[in-house]
């Protein structure tokens, strides 16, 4: 893992804004981050661990959680609230048959709060694993959750059966 590690940073570099991309490729490549990653990137970035921890635990896409297929995540800030997070919440869990926090009987979509997807002038914005969609609607829920289904549907049963963040 030293090795992945030291190639992200080579990729990426130090400066605190490549953070967050070291420790999404980290997550992606070994679905989780553990206390040995968040360590080495700690020491590899002059910061303390406490620093990386605190990172992974505040943004929900970095966390260990149980997960569908495609993780939603709903911008709570109050940029996103001002913009109409609630309808495009509620349109989330009615589509989908689903609270937040709770994964659909299929496996195939997870709803979760993101504290913050960094488009606040943009809002309502909802991360589906790693795509940001901005402006969200409950029109556009309905239009983003079937581009997932089609996604879905033309994926290969065999990686149908790995791990959720395996597709896009």
């Amino acid at each position: 893992m030293q090795e992945e590690i030291d190639e992200l940073i080579e990729q990426w570099g130090t400066e605190h804004n490549a953070l967050i991309p070291v420790l999404q490729e980290i997550k992606k490549r070994h679905a989780v981050i553990n206390s040995f990653a968040m360590q080495y990137v700690a020491d590899r970035f002059s910061i303390s661990p406490a620093e990386v921890y605190g990172v992974v635990s505040f943004y929900s896409f970095l966390r260990e959680e149980n997960h569908g297929k495609f993780i939603i995540r709903l911008c709570r800030t109050i940029s996103c609230d001002m913009a109409g997070k609630d309808a495009v919440r509620r349109q989330l869990e009615n589509d989908l048959g689903i609270k937040f926090g709770e994964v659909t009987p299929d496996g195939k979509f997870s709803l979760q709060w993101a504290n913050c997807v960094g488009v606040c002038d943009q809002g309502p914005a909802i991360l589906v694993n790693e795509q940001i969609f901005t402006q969200v609607t409950p029109e556009k829920v309905h239009e983003i959750i079937q581009a997932c289904e089609r996604v879905y549907e033309n994926t290969p049963d065999s990686a149908k059966k790995g791990h959720p963040n395996d597709h896009t």
